[in-house]
C-alpha cells in the first residue's frame, strides 16, 4: 500500500469468502491488522497476510483458522479511533488518510 497520513492508526480488513457459514448466514470472513501512517510523507507499508488476525464484529477471535487468499472477496481501510499503535494520535477529531495504491503481492 502506498499511503500518506495523520500521525493515526488506521485497520486494515481483508474480508475471505466464508465456507463454515449456518443456513440464512450470509457474512463473509474478516481478518484485520493495524496499519500506521506517519504524519507527512508519502509511505509504502507491507503488510503479510500472516500479520491478519481472525475477527468477528471488531474483535479477534481465538480460532485455529489461516487466510486461504484464493477466498479474498474484498478490504477496507477503517479509523481506529483508540488504542492502537503506542504514540499514534488518538481520539476524537479530524483525519486523514490518502491512497495512492494498494496492491496484492506474492512472497517467496
Amino acid at each position: 500500500m502506498k499511503l500518506r497520513g495523520d500521525g493515526r492508526t488506521y485497520i486494515s480488513t481483508i474480508y475471505t469468502e466464508n465456507w463454515v457459514n449456518s443456513p440464512g448466514q450470509e457474512e463473509d470472513n474478516s481478518w484485520q491488522a493495524f496499519v500506521y501512517v506517519p504524519h507527512g510523507s508519502w509511505r509504502i507499508l507491507k503488510i503479510p497476510l500472516d500479520s491478519y488476525l481472525p475477527t468477528w464484529k471488531g474483535n479477534v477471535i481465538e480460532a485455529n483458522m489461516e487466510m486461504n487468499p484464493s477466498r479474498v472477496v474484498g478490504m477496507s481501510l477503517s479509523l481506529n479511533a483508540e488504542g492502537g499503535v503506542p504514540g499514534a494520535k488518538t481520539g476524537p477529531g479530524d483525519f486523514r488518510l490518502d491512497v495512492d495504491w494498494i496492491k496484492a503481492m506474492r512472497s517467496l
